[in-house]
């Protein structure tokens, strides 16, 4: 197929459909770890179009909303120097940290600016050189190259007053952690599109060879995830577990060398907090300690310290996104969900982000597959 609405098309869909409603025998349960391939899967009614014998479950694939609420203090105190512009993302705005948000403190006189890459950023500390940009890097492998990229291009234009308050994060680590802690038997994996896009499908083999559960990487078009639903399927009747592509139009088994060079030679693998995981070794980025002049944990160590001294971390009352981002509960099951917790007025993330997983179960629950006719 070369054309996007050919993966779009309700024929081919229900092609896929009716292939994984006969070739499925047995229960199975499958996790998609992306926050967009659970929007994508409720948008297209995907859990419509499949057998009973299967059960989607949302992962932890929610930058956002696998912020820890640590970080966001982090952000949030920074945003609160007068000497600093605090720049984001958009979704972060309105996460609710212990005390505050990002979205209050910018109401209360904090320099908090929305930017849509972190060149932006850049851009925004070269025409303000007596302020401190920071931008606060969330997100996974598929932002860490740009983040990186940022960097060096500060440090190559000598502009001094940028800095990162780096909380990414690493998929395959994370993955690896649900696995150990199995609180949840899963059968497969759809595995992220957009993060494989940068480090291939090489890192899942472990997957399928220490753990016996099947893998496929997905696009996000409704076809493309029928598709990889319809492989994994087959894998695990079988009996045969691997890592598939079933994105071969973006993503290649080693990746982007470019992206992975980037961030090998900017940040080192660390230990990060995760909600509803804890700290996972292994899974994170911190900053080289060779371009630590941009590193905002180290530059503002003491203004940190300060704000954040005998401040303990509080955790949303009542909200289970943790337990949504693990795959353990599903977001309709939280007391809080569509009541206490509306986008409108969110207790957690995961009804903040464009990818959480209960800001698209309200969003799309029950609605109607919009596949294209054809």
């Amino acid at each position: 197929m070369k054309f996007l609405d050919e993966y779009q098309s309700s024929r081919l869909a229900a092609k896929l459909a009716h292939r994984i409603s006969v070739s499925s025998k047995k229960p199975i349960r499958l996790m998609e770890f992306c926050g967009g391939h659970t929007h994508a899967i409720l948008r297209h009614g995907i859990r419509q179009l499949v057998p009973r014998t299967v059960e989607l479950l949302p992962g932890p694939g929610c930058p956002v909303c696998v912020t820890a609420t640590s970080d966001l203090d982090r952000a949030i105190a920074l945003a609160r120097s007068p000497e600093v512009i605090l720049t984001t993302f958009g979704d972060m705005m309105r996460v609710p940290g212990s005390y505050s948000s990002l979205q209050r403190a910018k109401a209360e006189g904090a320099d908090v600016r929305v930017v849509y890459s972190t060149m932006d950023a850049i851009e925004m500390a070269r025409v303000n050189p007596g302020k401190s940009v920071v931008f606060s890097g969330i997100g996974f492998e598929t932002t860490a190259p740009t983040i990186a990229a940022s960097i060096v291009k500060a440090q190559r234009e000598g502009i001094s007053n940028f800095h990162v308050l780096c909380s990414l994060k690493l998929t395959p680590p994370v993955m690896k952690a649900l696995l150990d802690l199995g609180e949840v038997k899963l059968d497969g994996i759809i595995c992220p599109g957009h993060v494989s896009v940068i480090i291939g499908s090489r890192p899942y083999e472990f997957i399928p060879l220490d753990h016996g559960v099947a893998c496929v990487v997905s696009g996000f078009e409704p076809v493309d995830i029928l598709l990889a639903i319809s492989r994994l399927v087959a894998q695990i009747e079988s009996g045969q577990p691997k890592v598939e592509i079933a994105y071969g139009r973006g993503v290649k088994p080693q990746g982007n060398s470019e992206a992975l060079q980037l961030m090998e030679e900017v940040f080192r693998i660390d230990s990060a907090d995760w909600r509803g995981m804890g700290v996972v070794p292994g899974s994170g980025l911190s900053i080289d300690p060779k371009y630590e002049r941009f590193d905002a944990d180290v530059v503002f160590a003491d203004t940190l310290e300060l704000a954040l001294r005998n401040t303990p971390v509080i955790e949303p009352p009542g909200c289970r996104c943790g337990e949504v981002l693990r795959g353990v509960t599903t977001p309709p099951d939280c007391p809080l969900f569509g009541k206490g917790c509306t986008p409108e007025k969110p207790v957690g993330p995961c009804m903040v982000s464009s990818e959480g997983a209960c800001a698209a179960h309200y969003q799309y629950g029950g609605h109607p597959s919009l596949l294209r006719a054809g």
